[in-house]
């Protein structure tokens, strides 16, 4: 009998964070997809396929192979050092598509960056690695999204670059998602920071397309501002966004290492905290009208008057319980209290408004409660705070004590590595899902 293998190499994908970056000594993981010689999705397993982890001496890593059965396959491995390796993919001893790719292995994750850009266009995995084992996919079960492979709902767009709204037809809490990967309007490169405002829009820091996009809250189209520069007025990595109740946008601007003010029709009006900002990432305002600025490089948080007048600052880099390692987001409560993501140290931080903590819940694993690398943070009427793990790929709620409630079931369109988060206002949650250039909107019941 002769067995002929439709999946081919050339046509072969392969996705997921582990594809360019991981952690010392945790796995990763990269999803193989293969595709036959015209590209289509093939849908069968028990392809030959192996991978490796090496430097010109050698091997470094530790890995399996997982065939789902279904044309896609998991390389899950775990590199013990850090450095630049490759990393080579072969079906039938023929790289695949991309291969070999650079593998970047570091002591934490990158801290200002959505997941890793890979040169393959498949986007099957999440971000959460898969163990192969048992007790790995019982954690995952517990986590709505951090493990599904079920579709939902997919990229929507029109030949004019016009996104459409598309009602997701599995049930989950999606509502629905805008965007493609891309420069026109309604699409996007690497979004980031999410913010929204009482007159029913959604803001959306569109970092690598150096702007903002706004749309309605059901997804609409609106406006987009931003010039690509590094001069007052212009945006050269816009990473957070933040409506002032006078109704101006804030944008923190990472590499300008500023925080920009335009009008709410995008007419630039002032910047601040230039010379003092080192990396500014997540953006907030309280019920002051002060603009609280987290700054990812500095680990430090500052809060400043629109005028740019500094009122206060707090933290420094650590693990300490007013030091942060990386923060990325803050949202602020009704009593004015500061809550921030501090991402490396798997947390979140609550703070009054002077800079004294009150709260601090996390810590790292895949578990309820638990996080990898939190990232975007809001906070409801009642107090609830939710928050965006990154590494984890799914949302978590908590109670304003910092006790787990729920995930948002995010398992019919699962989110990649998202980002800012933000409540509508009519109740739901928006999220930047960074990997899959799109934002979602989901059923939240306050």
């Amino acid at each position: 009998m002769i067995v002929v293998a439709s999946a081919v190499a050339s046509q072969s994908e392969a996705s997921g964070v582990g594809l360019e970056q991981c952690i010392v000594g945790l796995p990763a993981c990269v999803t193989i997809t293969t595709r036959d010689k015209a590209g289509g999705h093939c849908r069968s397993g028990n392809a030959i396929l192996s991978a490796e982890v090496c430097t010109p001496d050698g091997s470094v890593a530790d890995g399996e192979i997982l065939d789902h059965k279904n044309g896609t396959y998991d390389f899950v491995y775990t590199v013990n050092k850090e450095g630049e390796f490759s990393l080579a993919l072969r079906l039938y001893d023929q790289h695949i598509k991309g291969s070999p790719f650079r593998l970047r292995v570091t002591r934490s994750p990158d801290p200002e960056v959505s997941p890793p850009t890979t040169t393959a266009t498949s986007l099957t995995a999440t971000a959460t690695p898969s163990t192969g084992s048992s007790e790995g996919a019982k954690r995952r079960g517990k986590s709505p999204g951090s493990g599904s492979k079920k579709k939902g709902s997919r990229r929507t767009g029109s030949a004019l670059g016009t996104p459409r709204r598309r009602e997701n037809p599995i049930e989950d809490d999606l509502i629905f998602r805008i965007g493609t990967k891309g420069k026109n309007k309604g699409e996007f490169t690497n979004l980031q920071g999410v913010s929204t405002s009482s007159s029913g829009r959604i803001l959306i820091a569109d970092s690598n397309n150096q702007c903002v996009q706004i749309f309605s809250n059901d997804g609409e189209f609106k406006s987009r501002f931003g010039v690509r520069g590094r001069s007052p007025g212009q945006l050269q990595r816009p990473t957070g966004v933040a409506v002032h109740p006078n109704g101006d946008i804030i944008i923190a601007d990472y590499d300008n290492k500023w925080v920009s003010i335009f009008s709410s029709e995008g007419k630039y009006k002032a910047k601040l905290g230039s010379g003092r900002l080192m990396g500014p990432k997540g953006v907030s305002v309280d019920q002051n009208g002060h603009v609280i600025v987290v700054d990812n490089k500095a680990c430090t948080v500052f809060i400043f008057q629109p005028t740019g007048k500094l009122v206060t600052k707090f933290g420094s880099r650590g693990n300490g319980d007013k030091q942060f390692a990386g923060p990325h987001f803050a949202a602020v409560n009704n009593n004015n209290e500061i809550i921030v993501t501090d991402f490396h140290n798997h947390s979140v931080k609550v703070f009054t408004p002077e800079g004294e903590l009150l709260l601090k819940f996390g810590s790292n694993g895949e578990g309820n409660g638990q996080f990898n690398a939190p990232t975007g943070v809001a906070v409801d009427v009642n107090g609830n705070i939710i928050v965006a793990d990154w590494g984890n790929s799914r949302i978590q709620v908590f109670d304003s004590s910092g006790s787990f409630l729920s995930y948002i079931n995010t398992s019919a369109d699962p989110l990649y590595g998202p980002q800012g988060l933000a409540l509508t206002s009519d109740g739901h949650v928006v999220v930047a899902d960074s990997g899959n250039h799109c934002f979602k909107v989901y059923r939240y019941l306050q």
